[in-house]
């Protein structure tokens, strides 16, 4: 028979208050707990046999408690009274004896959501194991019936669905459940020695706005087909543009760096640019955790503060650090509701749903003006300096001459530093928001390329 979702929300809300009430009678301070029950089904296949299905249910409790600046945090999977019982002990004691932390806390009772606005990130129609197999059946066939495919590396399809609930000592009160379902492929084009990879997928939170895994099979199919018999690109300071794909890894970079926690420890290259133009005047990135089916959608962070719609970059320039409570009090800030919860830990600033505003041309009109560069569609390696900005990473996609995209290149590396390349940055009008993350097509003058 199935659960009762609002039953089981109800049971674990209240097993976390009592959790707090009983570390408040144990002699803590303060103390919050989080109750994360997740479920999740996947499925692997390759060359149209089953490799894999697999579901998996669990559920990890983490209690958080205080005693004037010290805090200490414990995490169990077993609910057992005897269990919580040990948990609750150790962690009073842990309190008493761990160092000082003076920006520790939780948020003043008037910091707190008072309002759960409704943003989708739940389907509750969980697939059949049959369901998951046709979709990466589907998508792998459509892949491997691209003219020019030799092999598979498999398909995957995949469903999960996770639920928090916290509740503090504060009075918060909360809980929000995320599902995801996933379809993708990855496969091989060519033979021996010439042979190139590529890949696709899919990702969305109702199952229903899932693309058809028909069309991400023949998009991954295709792509690898494109990229056989690859060049060395000439080393030069050219033009470069990023494949949507690829884009949102320097959004993330720029998450990364304005992180309060990393612009506390003094960390970040942008430590001392918030306020200023960092970006070409125009450019908007928007952290948008409202999102109705949004992948990073919520309705509260990780401490029960609201969260909101901001602007992270506003017309070219910074406009606000991620802060949770614990790096707003040492940056001497209000917090902006960006803390993120685990069960082992204490939280820490994330971003939601983060998006680059598209520009006018389209990526053709951009690549169009282009007289000689480099249309990359493939990343490898983590070169990224938080410290400085610098940035070198191995790249492979498509080498542009007079305005059009010509042979595929790989073996290459792009360099350069994300001040000047943010300041550099211009985006298209092609943004789809596929990714949590997401980005268009987008053009960086004056990166250095290296290859032969």
């Amino acid at each position: 028979m199935a659960q009762d979702p609002e039953r089981i929300a109800a049971a674990d809300t209240a097993m976390a208050e009592e959790l707090v009430e009983r570390a408040r009678k144990a002699g803590a301070e303060a103390a919050d707990a989080v109750l994360i029950r997740s479920t999740s089904l996947s499925h692997a296949q390759r060359l149209g046999q089953v490799e894999r299905l697999e579901r998996e249910e669990s559920v990890d409790l983490g209690l958080r408690v205080l005693i004037g600046h010290r805090q200490a945090m414990v995490s169990t999977t077993d609910l057992d009274p005897a269990s919580l019982d040990a948990l609750i002990e150790r962690s009073v004691a842990m309190a008493r004896v761990v160092p000082e932390d003076r920006w520790c806390g939780l948020a003043a009772p008037e910091q707190l959501a008072t309002e759960r606005p409704d943003v989708e990130s739940n389907d509750p129609q969980e697939p059949s194991p049959e369901t998951l197999i046709e979709r990466a059946r589907a998508c792998e066939e459509a892949a491997r019936a691209v003219a020019g495919v030799t092999n598979s590396e498999g398909a995957e399809a995949g469903w999960g669905s996770t639920r928090m609930s916290l509740a503090a000592s504060n009075g918060f009160r909360g809980t929000y459940v995320g599902s995801r379902h996933s379809v993708g492929v990855s496969v091989l084009a060519g033979n021996g020695l010439e042979m190139e990879r590529d890949y696709d997928f899919s990702s969305t939170v109702f199952g229903e706005d899932l693309e058809d895994p028909v069309t991400v099979g023949r998009r991954a199919g295709e792509r690898a087909v494109r990229r056989l018999k690859p060049r060395k690109p000439r080393t030069a300071r050219l033009p470069v543009v990023l494949d949507p794909r690829i884009a949102p890894s320097l959004l993330r970079s720029l998450v990364g760096a304005i992180s309060g926690a990393a612009v506390a420890r003094g960390t970040s290259f942008l430590k001392d640019k918030l306020g200023q133009t960092i970006f070409a005047p125009g450019v908007q990135i928007v952290d948008e955790p409202h999102r109705r089916r949004g992948l990073r959608s919520r309705p509260f962070d990780g401490e029960g503060l609201p969260t909101q719609r901001q602007a992270l970059i506003d017309n070219g320039v910074l406009t606000t650090w991620l802060l949770d409570l614990a790096s707003a009090r040492q940056l001497g800030l209000p917090p902006t509701g960006h803390a993120a919860r685990g069960v082992s830990g204490p939280p820490g600033p994330s971003c939601s749903n983060v998006w680059l505003a598209p520009g006018t041309l389209s990526p053709k009109e951009m690549i169009g003006e282009i007289e000689e560069g480099f249309y990359i569609t493939e990343m490898i390696g983590m070169g990224v300096n938080a410290l400085t900005g610098d940035y070198s990473r191995g790249a492979s996609g498509f080498w542009i001459e007079k305005g059009e995209l010509t042979y595929p290149v790989s073996e290459a590396t792009v360099a350069g530093n994300l001040l000047s390349m943010f300041a550099a940055l211009t985006p298209a009008n092609d943004l789809e928001l596929r990714y949590g993350i997401d980005s268009p097509t987008v053009r960086i003058d004056g990166m250095t390329i290296a290859g032969s």
